[in-house]
């Protein structure tokens, strides 16, 4: 019996490599977890504001992704989105560092490869795929009836009402509560 073969049609994927990487595979890791998953213009906003020193490195690699994208596969760079982001170990460069008493301990020096791999994200069931010279996207249509921007009277909140503040009297009584006694000294005896 011979099987009735599906054509399944393929989106398109972009990877970019960046090989032996003089971070420790651990330290980029925290970073390509924060990208994963989410659309190109957010990974970057991302990678800008992470304060860590691999975050550097694979925003170089991200842009060379979408890169690749434009250049290759005729795709628009914003509506890329991570779909796949890892981070595997290089080679280790082990040095040594003299220490006390004629001893020497061991300098690991680690290296590790990052793989991105971008797709287009998918609007209404097609894929967003665009040529370059086409540009960018229209601006989307807003429904008519609707106003496209809130005008102020939509906007207003309800406002809090204000604090209670102390008239004259509660603050005359509040000055005339009656004061504790004063604490006896120590060197005092008491009698009873």
């Amino acid at each position: 019996m011979a099987r009735a073969r599906t054509t399944v049609q393929e989106r398109p994927e972009v990877k970019a490599q960046a090989r032996w990487l003089r971070i420790a595979p651990r330290k980029a890791r925290l970073v390509v977890e924060h990208i994963r998953g989410r659309t190109v213009p957010e990974a970057r906003t991302v990678l800008a504001f992470t304060p860590r020193a691999a975050a550097r490195e694979i925003e170089k690699v991200l842009n060379s992704a979408v890169a690749n994208a434009e250049a290759n596969h005729g795709l628009f760079g914003d509506e890329l989105i991570v779909s796949a982001a890892y981070v595997d170990e290089g080679p280790t460069v082990k040095r040594w560092r003299a220490r006390a008493r004629g001893r020497a301990s061991r300098i690991m020096k680690r290296t590790c490869h990052v793989t991105l791999r971008l797709t287009p994200a998918e609007l209404n069931g097609d894929t967003a795929r665009r040529r370059r010279t086409q540009g960018k996207a229209e601006a989307p249509v807003e429904p008519q009836g609707q106003p496209a921007v809130a005008t102020p009277e939509q906007e207003k909140k309800p406002k809090r009402a204000p604090r209670a503040r102390k008239s004259a009297a509660a603050k005359a009584e509040g000055a005339e509560k009656p004061k504790r006694a004063p604490r006896k000294k120590k060197n005092e005896e008491t009698t009873s």
